[in-house]
């Protein structure tokens, strides 16, 4: 998902011709019988979490697709696969192909998850196929740099909220060196990262499992491969969930806009966090007086100097802001997310006769990482850089870097927390991105598919605000609406009543009646 990137920065922080004549080069190309998936053993270790009784169910592959759909003879790339088969092989329906977002998620082991994502009937009727899209980890991987210490130097140079000149004039740099070293050793995979090309890849997977229609659940970012999918390829679509959407239209129109409303998105969840803290009284930790005055406080002192904990350890502008947005992902991190809040606030006014509270408040002094800054420099570069690689062919940006920070005040202004945190990702690092005339699908969004696309949202959804779920289900063509009255970042696996509409949906092809609302679960107190 979307974070997954975001830690990225933390670290240191179809066919020829034009988009309308891409579905009859697409029936072009569904003539011809692709060869079948081979699946076999899965790599050793792989499966060492999952119960024994299921891990004969379990295997893996990999499959080449071409790296130019237009030219699908000419150079090749791999595709990583993971299959946990249909429990009751009798009755099955056919393969359902998940997808967790980023973009550049590693979807390869999803399968493993399926006891925790879905109802115990689709792990009966449906083979669960994982994959990693094109340039990710397992499968032909997309990476700028060639070591570890490449990498450091440049993620160790980003803000991910830069204040100060020196902080903001370090980061524009240092994106604009990362793009160099993607010109420099990415290849000629940088030029076909498309949702487009995925979404082609995905189609040739279909048919190489066998399946005659997709069966398909897309998670944050995979809901606009999802998207794309039904509109290249609506005829080959049978059921699809997309959970956590994005605005395709506005996504592949206006990359500035749509990260703008991004931002107001998180701040939409924040506040709604802040509110149901105060009305929880002592079941939230960080009720006790205004709960937002209180946050803006700790915000705005960040934006001067440094708090520091009794432990020795700080909090920064960066790890306070990366903290609190990585925690909006999760319901369950909201409760302990207030007792440490409380626990810096303490700071700035200590308690009169009271010790400062004991809450774990690493969360604000450990920045999450995906590894590209932990690791020993000088050793191989491992990792891969496929959110930037997708986003900045996907998303039109301004190519103009210097127009960041003079926007920067503009959204700071409408987003107080998060608009200087947005707009210091994608719009920078897309400013100077090499492939600089990209072959993206931009719509028609309305193309008809037989049954309808059942769209998720979570009314409090800080990554992929209530609002994109609406206008998904408004620019598709046939798709039912599922609200859910949650905070958090997507919902299947976490409310009853979600997982029982989407089983009945995948088997059965039914969708719940529009306009229902469903809830969570647990509550975030």
């Amino acid at each position: 998902m979307v974070i997954r990137a975001r830690s990225a920065v933390l670290a240191g922080i179809l066919a020829a011709g034009s988009v309308l004549a891409a579905p009859a080069a697409v029936a072009q190309q569904q003539q011809s019988a692709v060869p079948a998936v081979q699946w076999g053993a899965c790599p050793e270790g792989s499966l060492n979490n999952v119960p024994p009784a299921d891990k004969p169910l379990f295997s893996c592959a990999t499959y080449t697709v071409p790296l130019d759909h237009d030219k699908p003879r000419k150079e090749t790339i791999s595709l990583a696969l993971m299959r946990r088969a249909a429990s009751n092989q009798a009755q099955r329906i056919g393969s359902l192909f998940l997808n967790p977002g980023g973009p550049g998620g590693s979807g390869w082991g999803m399968p493993r998850s399926g006891r925790a994502i879905f109802q115990p009937e689709v792990l009966d009727r449906f083979d669960l196929v994982g994959f990693d899209p094109r340039g990710v980890a397992q499968s032909t991987p997309l990476r700028c740099f060639t070591t570890n210490e490449e990498a450091n130097e440049v993620f160790g140079r980003m803000a991910l909220v830069p204040v100060t000149k020196q902080q903001i004039n370090d980061t524009v740099d240092a994106y604009a060196d990362y793009s160099q070293y993607c010109a420099r050793n990415a290849g000629d995979l940088l030029k076909h990262m498309t949702t487009k090309d995925v979404a082609q890849d995905l189609d040739l997977l279909r048919q190489a499992v066998g399946d005659k229609k997709l069966t398909y659940v897309g998670f944050s970012y995979g809901t606009l491969l999802g998207a794309t999918y039904v509109n290249m390829f609506p005829r080959n679509s049978r059921a699809i969930i997309l959970d956590g959407n994005v605005d395709p239209a506005l996504r592949l129109s206006n990359g500035l806009q749509y990260d703008r409303e991004r931002a107001r998105g998180f701040e939409i969840a924040l506040d709604a966090y802040l509110k149901r803290c105060d009305a929880e009284g002592a079941k939230c930790g960080f009720s006790d007086g205004n709960p937002r005055a209180k946050f803006d406080e700790i915000r705005d002192h960040l934006r001067k100097e440094p708090i520091t904990l009794p432990t020795g350890d700080t909090v920064t502008l960066d790890s306070f802001t990366g903290a609190v947005a990585s925690n909006l992902y999760n319901p369950a991190a909201l409760k302990p997310l207030a007792d440490a809040l409380q626990g810096v606030y303490n700071v700035l006014h200590p308690p009169v006769s009271a010790q400062l509270a004991q809450s774990d408040l690493s969360v604000f002094t450990t920045i999450n990482k995906t590894g590209k800054y932990d690791m020993p420099a000088d050793t191989p570069y491992t990792s891969d850089d496929s959110y930037q690689a997708v986003n900045c062919t996907d998303k039109p940006f301004p190519r103009i870097p210097a127009l960041i920070p003079l926007l920067a005040h503009q959204w700071e202004r409408e987003s107080p927390t998060f608009g200087r945190f947005q707009i210091f990702s994608d719009p920078l690092g897309c400013a100077t991105w090499p492939v600089k005339h990209p072959d993206p699908y931009r719509g028609p969004w309305d193309r008809k598919t037989e049954n309808p696309v059942l769209v998720v949202g979570n009314y409090y959804d800080p990554a992929t605000q209530y609002e994109f779920s609406k206008r998904m289900v408004q620019q598709l063509d046939n798709a039912v609406l599922l609200s859910v009255d949650s905070f958090g970042h997507c919902i299947l696996g976490d409310s009853l009543g979600v997982d029982k509409a989407a089983a009945n949906y995948l088997i059965n092809l039914e969708t719940p009646k529009p306009g229902q609302v469903y809830q969570p679960n647990v509550q975030p107190f």
